[in-house]
């Protein structure tokens, strides 16, 4: 596939249809439904849907072997971190926010960006981007506009840096970075990650997002949602051998 690196630099993510064959996504699902039955959850029966989420890590196997290691997406990691540079792993890994249809707030549906690495407990982010090169929401059924689709704020990413600036190489608590934003960053276009079960968003570490509710579909949605860890943090030096996640750091420090 073509990586339009500059739609990334300028949106913050970018989608990357039918990044998982059909038959590898059937099988990744249909083992986060036997893990959810494990808990007492049917996804094929209403009447067990009691909680508007419900969080699994995302499990391992072949399945999620084949679809964290897609052609297509590393393609789109090597053209965005640069190859080499991004830490390979067996599986798609990271957690699934599985949500289903329900009109109760499910209690995580605010704006944020992810964090980075742990410091006492907690999630912390700095402007280095230190262990986070991207995120990625891997979508294991079809989400349309009713399935409670991620929402994106189109460009977000941009705003991001200078609030991490002043806290340097140790950075700050993630929940601590959306409320240090200027208003103009709530006013920026929105996106929502919507698509068939085998797209993948590939996302800036630094794009602020959001869960949505309520959920109005008719099934499950399930999507995971890991980090695709880089083996050194961005150093963030004007110099040849930037990558593209880090030259969009630096446009947003500009």
């Amino acid at each position: 596939m073509a990586v339009s690196t500059s739609d990334f630099s300028t949106d913050g993510f970018l989608v990357v249809r039918n990044a998982v064959a059909s038959d590898i996504v059937r099988a990744c699902a249909e083992v986060i439904e036997e893990k959810l039955r494990a808990r007492g959850v049917d996804p094929r029966d209403p009447a067990t849907w009691i909680a508007p989420v419900v969080r699994l890590p995302c499990p391992d196997g072949p399945a999620f072997t084949a679809a964290g290691m897609s052609p297509a997406l590393q393609e789109v990691y090597d053209a965005l971190l640069g190859p080499d540079r991004w830490i390979r792993r067996k599986g798609v890994g990271g957690s699934i926010p599985v949500r289903f249809p329900s009109m109760q707030d499910p209690g995580d549906a605010g704006w944020h960006i992810d964090g980075s690495y742990e410091v006492d407990g907690q999630w912390w982010v700095n402007v280095h981007s230190r262990h986070r090169g991207l995120l990625a929401l891997f979508l294991f059924t079809d989400v349309g506009p009713e399935d409670a689709p991620t929402e994106l704020l189109v460009g977000s990413h941009l705003d991001v840096p200078r609030v991490l600036a002043p806290f340097g190489v140790q950075g700050v608590f993630f929940g601590d970075v959306v409320e240090r934003l200027p208003a103009s960053t709530f006013q920026r276009l929105r996106a929502h990650a919507t698509g068939q079960a085998g797209d993948v968003y590939v996302c800036h570490p630094f794009l602020v997002h959001r869960a949505t509710w309520p959920h109005r579909g008719a099934r499950p949605r399930l999507l995971a949602q890991p980090e695709i860890a880089h083996r050194e943090q961005f150093t963030l030096c004007d110099a040849a051998g930037l990558c593209e996640v880090e030259r969009a750091i630096l446009r947003g420090l500009a």
